[in-house]
């Protein structure tokens, strides 16, 4: 009799013990958004080093379910909580680079983030913060999906990434020289920002030759095809080309303007192409300004646009009577993109206007002028950027309101809202 007691009273303590060990597991700890627990391996998001020194960031991206966009943590070995994903504010974007009509990079304030077309086919709606460091970005450039740069306004710090952003690295430093000019690469190799050329890429920087006097940057289509603008003391000035990297240049075009040059805007996408933006005078919150295009390297100029103002005076070049030139909306200019030798896109920007950005453009290099009849709040940075003669993408940033962007589909002519970016990402650093 006691042995069967005592059988009893085990298999009792079995099963009070089994039940205790359930109730545990049901009432212990859950894995909320924002938080990995120890079995888990995501991938790591500190700044690490490679073979040369230079730091590189490695976020995995994740999508929480509210929707907002996360980077996992750095696996620890210790649980993480959403303490630890510091909050990116995309208040201001300062570079747009698209890489096909679905996707792109955007910079701001020491961030970059990329989208890709969402499930449903939307388009920025998702942004995934893929790198974090000092400084505002200045520049975006992609050769292809996976090949981009960014210049960092201040430091001139030039990083890169290889696999689509996976990974970002310092890889060198633009002179301070060409950190103002259009950044661009040929190849993964070959690359150049103002009068700097790089053969491997961007780690080093060389100068090439060009004349005194010049106003705003030079632009090198490539190794031996270049374009800048001169200025002489008698407020004339002339477009120069060189077709042997700049040890000859030859004025292609010379004008005279009331008012001395302030600047010039240069993009060359195809080679013996250019449109070239003359920046006059300013005032009142005005300028005035002029767009040139010539497809036979120089030979012959077409006054795309002539945009002159009460503030700013005459548009440079471009004769007071000569009332035949197109003008583009706006007192200022915005953002110029050239996307072939046929078709370019300014924006346009007014102070005093309750929206004051609007988008002009060409489609038959610069014969005629469309103005584009909706106008786009923000008094911030405008940024414009084109996939293709029909695909872009147009970001319009506010001090006081988040920024705001559009998509076309048909060149420019119709601009749809895709997203605003009213809730901060989060990455993983």
């Amino acid at each position: 009799m006691k042995k069967k007691t005592s059988a009893w009273l085990l298999l009792l303590a079995i099963v009070i013990m089994t039940a205790g060990c359930e109730t545990g597991a049901q009432n212990g700890p859950k894995k909320t958004d924002g938080q990995v627990t120890q079995n888990e391996q995501p991938g790591s998001t500190s700044a690490q080093a490679n073979g040369s020194g230079a730091a590189v960031h490695t976020p995995e991206q994740q999508t929480a379910s509210d929707g907002s966009n996360t980077t996992s943590p750095s696996a620890t070995g210790q649980a993480s909580t959403d303490t630890n994903v510091a909050k990116v504010r995309m208040d201001n974007i300062t570079a747009l680079r698209l890489i096909d009509g679905k996707s792109g990079w955007i910079g701001g304030n020491g961030w970059i983030a990329r989208t890709d077309a969402g499930p449903s086919g939307s388009v920025g709606s998702v942004w995934n913060v893929q790198y974090q460091g000092q400084g505002a970005v200045q520049q975006i450039f992609a050769l292809n999906g996976q090949q981009a740069w960014a210049v960092m306004a201040d430091s001139g710090s030039l990083l890169a990434t290889r696999d689509g952003g996976k990974r970002w690295e310092t890889v060198g430093t633009v002179p301070k020289q060409g950190t103002a000019g259009f950044l661009h690469f040929v190849s993964s190799k070959e690359g150049f920002s103002g009068s700097q050329y790089t053969k491997d890429g961007g780690q080093s920087w060389s100068a090439l030759p060009v004349p005194d006097h010049t106003v705003g940057q030079p632009y090198f289509h490539d190794r031996q095809n270049g374009w800048v603008v001169t200025q002489n003391t008698d407020r004339s000035f002339q477009i120069l080309h060189t077709v042997n990297g700049g040890q000859k240049w030859t004025a292609v075009m010379s004008r005279t303007t009331e008012e001395p040059l302030n600047g010039a805007i240069i993009r060359s996408v195809e080679r013996g192409n250019a449109w070239i933006e003359l920046i006059g005078g300013t005032g009142m919150n005005q300028t005035s300004y002029s767009l040139w295009h010539t497809a036979d390297s120089g030979q012959s100029w077409r006054a795309v646009l002539a945009n002159a103002t009460a503030g700013g005076g005459p548009a440079p070049g471009i004769s007071q009577q000569d009332n035949q030139v197109p003008k583009n909306e706006g007192v200022a200019p915005g953002m110029l993109y050239a996307v072939n030798s046929h078709t370019a896109l300014m924006g346009g920007y007014c102070a005093p206007c309750d929206k004051p950005n609007t988008i002009g453009w060409t489609n038959d290099g610069g014969k005629t002028w469309n103005n584009g009849k909706q106008s786009f709040g923000g008094y911030g940075s405008q940024q414009i950027g084109m996939a293709n003669a029909k695909e872009g993408w147009a970001i319009f940033s506010d001090s006081e309101q988040a920024p705001v962007m559009y998509t076309t589909s048909d060149g420019g002519q119709h601009w749809t809202q895709s997203h605003v970016f009213d809730k901060p990402a989060a990455s993983g650093h």
